[in-house]
């Protein structure tokens, strides 16, 4: 269950030639991002368990496991500002029910992400997901 948008980012994954050019075109997706506010930037929007700094600011409109979900991050390194990226187009625009329905190890392995990411930035992008589904989670349950 991905959103067009990841599946836009799917096609482009399969149309780049090697390793090199994907991760060139997820720092892209990355710089392409809004900055998040500094004011955001607090232990509360923070992600433990990433190597780098992340912080992912939930958006949900509406309540309940109808309302829709989207967010904005921000990350102090440039390819996590990407994950970060990626994990956006995997996700903006779900109902808060459909995010916790995601196979987001599927979906991702299809970009062939975890084939090329250190150990580190792997279990990052793991908390990177954990914090999403727990957010849309809560806007679940009220």
């Amino acid at each position: 269950m991905a959103t067009a948008a990841f599946e836009d980012l799917a096609d482009t994954f399969e149309f780049l030639e090697d390793w090199e050019e994907r991760y060139r075109h997820v720092i892209e997706l990355g710089k392409a991002m809004p900055p998040l506010d500094e004011a955001f930037r607090v232990p509360a929007t923070k992600v433990e368990g990433c190597a780098s700094q992340v912080w992912l600011l939930p958006r949900i409109e509406g309540t309940g496991p109808g309302a829709i979900y989207d967010f904005q991050g921000e990350s102090d390194a440039m390819i996590v500002r990407g994950l970060i990226a990626v994990l956006h187009a995997l996700y903006a625009g779900l109902t808060v029910a459909e995010v916790g329905r995601v196979d987001a190890v599927a979906e991702l392995g299809r970009l062939g992400l975890n084939d090329h990411l250190s150990a580190q930035r792997s279990n990052g992008l793991r908390a990177m997901v954990e914090r999403v589904r727990a957010q849309a989670a809560q806007a679940v349950a009220g």
